[in-house]
């Protein structure tokens, strides 16, 4: 028989379902407010998604205009929206590249289309990826914007098998938007901010409980400095 625990959280994950954006504004920015009011003091300062961007570098491979308009066709199936084609700044001669010549795609999501997009991330394209273990802690950014990359365009229901010429990967940047004041401003504070939202969005993130053993962000930065130091010695004797 399901527990109180269980219930609330199969109610949580269905209102997420439903409408992520409303279930954030009405569910997720008021329980933050009342649970921790010294810090989030207004509505301003809870963390909330800013907008999703998802990258796919094609190197000389988008010189060919069949494997070009291939790579556009799924990215307007994938994320409903038409991609841009990214060009190199300038010429690099070891790699033969040219200025302006078309490297790649890219498409940034924000309101209705982003939201849709992470709900069917999240519940749907995740428990596709084969040996899934979760999502890292480390790649956060400093800024607080977390990122991730995936191998395969099969993951997702609107790819079909049978089109898929070559398999391939994107990236895929989650920016947040932190509306935290100047002595909260720190990148801790950010990835703080970024890892409760993400907790509440249900994020499979697999090393939480790592951090549990510690008792303040200070010993969790004298970790990753001594982690730091390992490596830099390591590289020196090699």
């Amino acid at each position: 028989m399901l527990n109180q625990h269980s219930l609330e959280e199969i109610a949580d994950i269905h209102n997420l379902l439903c409408d992520i954006k409303k279930e954030y504004e009405e569910g997720i920015k008021p329980i933050l407010m009342k649970k921790s009011p010294k810090l989030y003091k207004n509505p301003h300062t809870v963390p909330k998604l800013k907008k999703i961007q998802i990258n796919r570098g094609l190197g000389a491979a988008a010189q060919n205009t069949n494997i070009l308009k291939k790579n556009i066709e799924e990215f307007e199936k994938i994320t409903g929206q038409k991609p841009l084609i990214t060009k190199a700044k300038k010429a690099i001669a070891g790699f033969k590249i040219r200025e302006e010549m078309e490297l790649g795609l890219s498409v940034t999501l924000r309101g209705e289309k982003m939201y849709t997009f992470l709900t069917k991330l999240l519940f749907f394209t995740f428990a596709q990826i084969r040996d899934f273990r979760g999502l890292s802690l480390r790649s956060f950014d400093k800024a607080g914007h977390y990122t991730l990359g995936l191998k395969e365009q099969l993951i997702f229901p609107e790819i079909e098998y049978d089109e898929v010429d070559q398999v391939q990967g994107f990236t895929i940047t989650i920016v947040l938007e932190h509306g935290s004041p100047k002595h909260r401003s720190s990148s801790i504070d950010k990835i703080l901010n970024g890892m409760i939202l993400f907790k509440f969005l249900r994020f499979p993130l697999n090393d939480c409980g790592y951090y549990d053993k510690y008792e303040s962000f200070v010993d969790v930065n004298k970790a990753w400095d001594k982690k730091r130091h390992l490596k830099r010695k390591r590289w020196s004797q090699e």
